[in-house]
């Protein structure tokens, strides 16, 4: 058979071409890998890949976005809600386009989530230099700023000539569908490239179906686990974000039922196990439960699934104290399965959790361990209905905001926050109640993730209820993509929290020296701070200003109806109530360390730092 004659296209229209070809496989499931691409657009991609997107609209849908970083976002959402096994592109102009990608990239890369970036790049063939918008380094003509994505991208090149994309975008692909490597990838795209034409082989336009794999664990690695949990008398399993990308969440249930071993999650696994289920303890670490670290503190087996341990899940270093704990971890990389010292069980996370189940089928805690925690569990339960709890005539609290929501939402509801006070209290309080529910990014913590990223998850489940949990401060960093679910019409929810300022990181400030130096949101003072009267700025108004419908609640009450209307309402509606500051959260159960200063002249820090001492002294090295 003679081979297909070779097909004649821009740079762009081959990449657009070659992207809609690709699909994601994984347990007889098949998606779109690349299901769509936001874009917006300047001098950098405008005829290259923005006139290639017109040229396949059939094939590659495109979405119109208001700000780089935000659509990002959007991106990261959707590939989270679908369990990493589809994402989407985004594009963007040269210079300050491009560089606005940073930040979404390394929340990406971060949270191990794949999306594809592809940002415009100046001239490779230099007919005019330097370019509008383009940076000149004296250390190398070749450098750009798109080099300031190498390392927050997993997979980084620039396409300088048509033929280098023939190796490059299977390569790419290769590292969005590998669950070991995922997060942001790079194309850079230099303005001529993208318009230049090629002969492209007909092959490179062939449909690619990437099996994602489950890697199972190696029989030596497993033998050592099962050992070590049989001879635990007080183990305890962390789970991790890996169990939602691997889809485990049932084969945790079943070990967990066969063995009657506990199960404490991070903010990326919280839902693994539906609240209600006996061995869920809730969050764990310096915003976890009280339960949750208490048995943290006394457990001589740590079982990580798919978690890397962040600062805030190990408390700094303090939270695992029993004199002989020992870590082992299941983890898809090797590189987060060797962490604390730990025994690696490097497969993943269904595959894992499912052989140690048979491994240890006949093998369950003691009675009195399982009667321990169940009791904690109880005594929590009762302080969350506490903090939920408020006089339906009076202006709520944050936790009675959310103890309001919790009243309304419904199993299959997606909540998402990620910066703020709200994570802690999410963590500590919020009953999970289906593995895609919580939806906190805090891997990254970036202000401004929420709204774009329901978007995201709102186009990845469009029957789901998806709730965007804001505060005033990160309100004000990123409102923008407002306009794009209106023009898409899409239905999420805006819980936006009135609070005039940062309240998490007052707090820190607070505790750590800094008088809350900078971080309310109020008018200048005599003495130079900023602690006159609050500002006078209407959320409200400008959320209705950007197309939403707006609904104003002043007391609980009104607050859980304004809450039961947004979520029967079919438009993006935004939900807004300004909160009474008192603490009604409960205190953190661990610590974190955020150094302190050294030596100071007020006494605030001088406080402060003898506090640290005390905390930092009970920092372990896992060895």
């Amino acid at each position: 058979m003679s081979p297909s004659p070779p097909v004649r296209l821009t740079v762009a229209q081959a990449l657009v071409r070659f992207l809609s070809a690709q699909y994601t496989e994984r347990d007889g499931t098949r998606r779109r890998l690349i299901a769509g691409t936001w874009g917006i657009f300047g001098h950098g991609n405008v005829a290259g890949v923005g006139q290639a997107l017109v040229e396949y609209a059939d094939v590659m849908p495109y979405h119109q976005g208001r700000n780089e970083q935000a659509m990002v976002h959007a991106a990261v959402g959707y590939a989270r809600q679908l369990n990493r096994l589809s994402a989407r592109a985004v594009t963007t102009s040269i210079g300050p386009g491009a560089t606005n990608l940073v930040t979404g990239a390394a929340l990406a890369t971060v949270n191990r989530l794949p999306v594809l970036l592809l940002p415009g790049d100046h001239f490779a063939t230099r007919p005019a230099d330097p370019l509008l918008q383009q940076l000149e380094h004296p250390a190398g003509a070749d450098i750009t700023v798109n080099d300031a994505l190498r390392p927050v991208s997993r997979f980084f090149d620039r396409i300088t000539r048509p033929e280098a994309l023939i190796a490059s975008a299977p390569q790419a692909m290769r590292v969005l569908t590998d669950p070991a490597e995922t997060g942001a990838v790079t194309l850079a795209l230099p303005q001529d490239v993208q318009a230049e034409a090629y002969d492209w082989p007909a092959e490179f336009f062939a449909e690619r179906v990437w099996h994602v794999r489950r890697p199972e664990p190696d029989p030596a690695e497993l033998a050592e686990a099962v050992r070590l949990v049989r001879a635990a008398r007080r183990p305890l399993l962390v789970a991790g974000g890996g169990v939602h990308h691997s889809e485990a969440e049932d084969a945790l249930k079943a070990l967990v039922e066969a063995t009657g071993i506990p199960v404490a999650s991070t903010q990326a696994g919280k839902g693994s196990l539906r609240h209600d289920h006996p061995a869920d303890l809730g969050g764990i670490g310096h915003t976890g439960t009280a339960v949750s670290d208490a048995l943290a503190r006394e457990a001589d087996l740590v079982l990580g699934v798919g978690t890397r341990y962040s600062d805030f899940t190990t408390a700094s270093g303090t939270l695992f104290q029993h004199p002989d704990v020992r870590f082992v971890n299941l983890n898809i990389t090797a590189f987060d399965a060797h962490k604390l010292a730990g025994r690696p069980l490097v497969a993943d996370a269904r595959s894992g959790l499912t052989a140690l189940a048979v491994a240890l089928a006949d093998h369950r805690v003691e009675a009195a361990y399982e009667a321990e925690y169940r009791a904690g569990k109880e005594r929590w339960e009762r302080v969350v209905a506490a903090a939920f709890a408020g006089d339906d005539d009076a202006v709520p609290t944050q936790t009675q905001v959310l103890g309001a929501l919790d009243a309304v939402v419904g199993d299959t509801d997606v909540v998402i926050n990620a910066a703020g006070s709200l994570p802690g209290d999410l963590h500590k309080l919020w009953r999970a109640r289906s593995p895609r529910q919580y939806h906190l990014e805090y891997g990254y913590s970036c202000m401004g993730y929420e709204i774009p990223a329901s978007i995201g998850v709102q186009q990845a489940a469009p029957d789901a209820v998806v709730w965007a949990l804001v505060g005033d401060g990160t309100y004000l960093m990123m409102p923008t993509e407002i306009v794009t679910a209106v023009q898409e019409g899409l239905p999420v929810n805006l819980v936006l929290l009135q609070n005039h300022g940062y309240a998490s990181i007052g707090g820190l400030s607070e505790e750590t020296g800094g008088e809350r130096f900078g971080t309310a949101y109020r008018y200048r003072a005599a003495d130079g701070t900023f602690t006159g009267g609050p500002l006078p700025v209407d959320l409200a108004a400008n959320a209705a200003s950007l197309g939403m419908d707006v609904i104003r609640a002043r007391t609980v009450r009104e607050l859980r109806d304004a809450l039961t209307a947004a979520r029967a309402s079919d438009r993006p509606t935004c939900v807004y109530v300004e909160t009474d500051p008192a603490a009604t959260a409960p205190p953190a159960e661990a610590w974190w360390d955020v150094p302190v200063a050294e030596t100071a002249g007020r006494p605030a820090a001088v406080a402060a730092r003898r506090r640290y001492d005390r905390q930092a002294a009970a920092r372990r090295r896992h060895l």
